[in-house]
């Protein structure tokens, strides 16, 4: 009898999960310990919050594409370095859809923000349904 295959066969692999925030590096929006759901895809476009693996080590970063195709992660905290993602081996394994900070709920959805060259090609449209703010 031969042993199952564990990678990616299970319909579990196509469901949400859940990921803790560890450092400052996606701060003030994703604090350090706040958790995400992450759903999984493997396609992203600009301005979207992704986790992704580049050269085998996964990442919580801000995906940018600017008009010449260049790709990079950007980190929120301006301290911390962009990833070039150019000649580099990457791919995206979800996209972040919410944040919970202490029961507070906020919701992430992505949306074509128009066609304007010098515009991100997507918004975030971000809803804090404990309605108490963050």
């Amino acid at each position: 009898m031969s042993e199952p295959m564990l990678e990616g066969t299970g319909c579990s692999m196509h469901e949400p999960y859940a990921l803790q925030v560890l450092g400052p590096d996606m701060e003030p929006e994703f604090p350090d310990r706040c958790v995400v759901i992450v759903e999984p895809t493997e396609q992203c476009r600009d301005g979207m919050f992704v986790f992704a693996e580049v050269e085998g080590v996964r990442w919580m970063r801000q995906y940018r594409r600017d008009d010449q195709g260049r790709e990079w992660l950007l980190a929120l905290d301006p301290s911390f370095p962009e990833i070039e993602l150019t000649g580099l081996d990457w791919k995206v394994l979800g996209v972040i859809i919410q944040r919970n900070i202490r029961r507070q709920i906020k919701h992430y959805e992505y949306r074509d923000a128009g066609a304007s060259s010098t515009a991100p090609t997507t918004s975030v449209n971000a809803v804090d349904i404990t309605r108490q703010g963050a």
